[in-house]
């Protein structure tokens, strides 16, 4: 039927085709798909309630635009959709055809060699997918579909992938050793704290968050599947994602949902305000207190409450927000946490929610524009998708963005991991400086280096 389709109308197409499927053996992750693939994807939710795997490059929806980025990938991917012939028997969300990839977080910021391999945006469609759902699995092929095609096509994908899923053989659960691990002028980043905590203060902006970095050299190549093994086992309660490229990958594991549309009903969350874990119970129990009543943080906290709950009464029809924070824990830091849900209005798009919501006060600062201005000045760096949206969207227009904190690009033997926090006027530059250290920690731990008390 495809093939006819691309005769009729003399292009080429996408033909697309799902069906429910019984997984050969009980691995829960299958992080092993992603072996040997330059271009793939791993999602995982922090429930587990929906993994989707991709291998393999079908098309791909790039822009260096800085204006118009969110708007040319959703009018490529309607126009991509318009001729498409999809059989998809799972009714799933997460199934059949499905566009992954991010943004970049500040496309006016001047782009560094590392990030060369990913554009402003870079979105991908996968030859090969699984979707697991609970308990369940799905199996959806992507073909480019010209009046030439070989009508065997698909049956050699579906061989591949069984083949795939059927591998005996086992990788080291060892990186290579490290060489180097340098921490990029951490006095210098003091000092920018510093100067930005003297613009809060003679009251130019509310708030910026800024990052820095860290550089880690290792003796051979880093497997992108061994980090992101250690990512699942060390960081079960975080979203985990995996994003390959021409043989570069971005990784991480965040807590901080951007955006979820499922139908008309969206997710988003707000995650501002720290403070560390203890070993301890009751040292934990007392330490998430602190935070609860801390005004800094309580502060930094209702400023992406407030921006966050505006976006999704211009965009929705119902909203819900509950009054007080929450506690959020993952293994080295707790956060104050606001969830905030919402029906949207008809035709408001995923991408579009992400566009008003990109970047929050939680990774950017408020006023939006001011405080990427002052990032952009004093940073230093080029973030690349670390902050930005990282996420999927199928075909029925159901998707999920999160921001890419807890992250690092790897390239070859060497890793660029980031780690920021909000600063407010009464900021203490020491005291930020130690909190990034602790959220260098999941990256830094799933790369085997040396952690900092």
């Amino acid at each position: 039927m495809s093939l006819k389709q691309a005769k009729e109308i003399n292009k080429t197409i996408l033909f697309s085709y799902t069906e429910k499927v019984a997984l050969p053996h009980p691995l829960p992750t299958y992080s092993s798909v992603i072996r040997n693939s330059e271009d793939y994807f791993y999602w995982k939710d922090p429930q587990n309630e929906t993994i989707i795997i991709g291998i393999g490059n079908v098309l791909q929806i790039v822009s260096e635009q800085i204006d118009e980025r969110f708007h040319l990938v959703e009018e490529k991917w309607d126009n991509i959709l318009e001729n498409a012939f999809i059989y998809d028997s799972a009714n799933q969300s997460g199934t059949g055809p499905l566009l992954f990839g991010g943004f970049t977080f500040d496309p006016n910021n001047r782009k560094k060699p590392e990030w060369e391999t990913f554009s402003h945006a870079t979105f991908f469609v996968p030859e090969i997918m699984i979707t697991l759902k609970e308990k369940e699995s799905f199996l959806t092929l992507n073909v480019m579909v010209n009046p030439e095609n070989d009508t065997t096509i698909l049956e050699h994908l579906k061989k591949q992938m069984m083949n795939i899923l059927n591998r005996k053989e086992q990788t080291s659960d060892l990186l290579p050793a490290i060489i180097e691990q340098e921490e990029m002028n951490p006095k210098g980043w003091k000092e920018s704290v510093s100067k930005v905590v003297s613009l809060l203060k003679d009251g130019y902006l509310d708030k910026v968050v800024l990052a820095r970095k860290m550089r880690i050299k290792f003796q051979q190549k880093v497997v992108p599947e061994v980090l992101l093994n250690h990512l699942l086992e060390q960081q079960k309660g975080s979203y985990v994602f995996s994003f390959g490229l021409d043989n570069d990958s971005f990784a991480g594991a965040s807590p901080e949902r951007l955006v979820k549309k499922i139908g008309e009903n969206v997710l988003s969350t707000c995650l501002a305000g720290s403070i560390k874990r203890s070993g301890d119970a009751n040292q934990d129990q007392a330490l998430g207190k602190i935070l609860l009543e801390d005004k800094k943080n309580r502060h930094e906290h209702q400023l992406v409450v407030s921006m966050i709950a505006d976006v999704f009464r211009e965009h929705c029809r119902e909203v819900d927000i509950p009054d007080e924070p929450t506690l959020m824990k993952t293994p080295d830091i707790q956060h104050l946490y606001t969830p905030v849900k919402g029906k949207v209005k008809e035709n408001t798009s995923i991408l579009h929610l992400v566009e008003s919501l990109h970047p929050t006060p939680a990774l950017g600062g408020t006023p939006r524009q001011d405080a990427m201005k002052v990032i952009r000045d004093v940073e230093n760096m080029d973030r690349g998708l670390y902050a930005g949206p990282i996420g999927w969207m199928d075909y029925r227009g159901n998707g999920e963005f999160i921001v890419a904190i807890r992250s690092g690009l790897i390239k070859g033997n060497e890793a660029f991991i980031y780690a920021g926090c909000g600063i407010v006027a009464d900021s203490n530059p020491e005291d930020e400086y130690l909190e990034t250290k602790i959220k260098f920690r999941p990256m830094l731990r799933a790369l085997g280096g040396k952690e900092d008390e």
